[in-house]
């Protein structure tokens, strides 16, 4: 008796574990998270240090900092107007869309991008090669990270109704989860990432609706682990 609830009590232990996770999602209506604060003012500190180093004391540093000092204003008040309900659709879904954070991330760095691109084929005689090769490499990260939120966030589709939870990838992969088979409800670098039998979803938390979802599947998920604790018992 003494081992089969010492068992029943790991269970539960795991089961609460699977749910929680190591972010609790009850603060997902908080509108940022910290690394939201400290990926910026870590740029901008970088950007200040560099400006004290010999070899890269002549970049235009001050203004880099500035732009980037200006495009987190605009991050935050983009970021606390992010609606926190999903979009119904035809036939009872609710589906997650993109919010204007990542719009203007996206194509605020793609164009930021596509200027350095011409002053460098159009003014490039006039730098040195340290400027060029910064330049060079700022136009590359610009370019990445406008191709990597798009394909993150723009061009996904991610829905749900009373049974499960659909997600379709840029490349067209698709994942379906009953919400019967959910386990574990995780926040991440990349998202929210909801984990049940057969696959895991993850989606951007940037996404309208992003908030409403993750409730939803962390309360799922709490009473597929209270069910499977009771099963357990009996």
């Amino acid at each position: 008796m003494a081992k089969s609830a010492c068992l029943r009590n790991l269970v539960a232990y795991h089961c609460r574990i699977c749910v929680t996770g190591p972010a609790p999602l009850e603060n997902d209506s908080v509108p940022l998270r910290w690394q939201e604060v400290a990926l910026p003012l870590m740029t901008i500190t970088i950007l200040i240090l560099l400006k004290y180093i010999p070899a890269t004391a002549h970049l235009p540093l001050s203004r880099a900092a500035g732009v980037v000092a200006f495009g987190y204003a605009a991050f935050l008040a983009l970021r606390l107007l992010q609606p926190e309900d999903a979009v119904m659709v035809e036939g009872g879904w609710a589906e997650l869309r993109p919010s204007m954070v990542e719009y203007f991330a996206c194509y605020g760095a793609a164009a930021l991008a596509a200027v350095l691109l011409f002053a460098v084929i159009f003014l490039g005689h006039a730098a040195d090669t340290t400027q060029l090769v910064a330049t060079y490499l700022a136009v590359v990260l610009l370019a990445g990270g406008a191709m990597g939120i798009g394909m993150a966030g723009l061009f996904t589709q991610t829905r749900w109704d009373h049974r499960q939870v659909k997600h379709r990838s840029a490349m067209g992969r698709e994942v379906t989860l009953d919400w019967s088979e959910v386990r574990a409800v995780r926040p991440n670098w990349r998202g929210v990432t909801i984990t049940g039998t057969s696959g895991r979803i993850t989606f951007s938390q940037f996404h309208a609706g992003a908030a409403q979802l993750a409730r939803h599947a962390a309360t799922r998920a709490r009473r597929n682990a209270e069910a499977a604790t009771k099963a357990f018992a009996v």
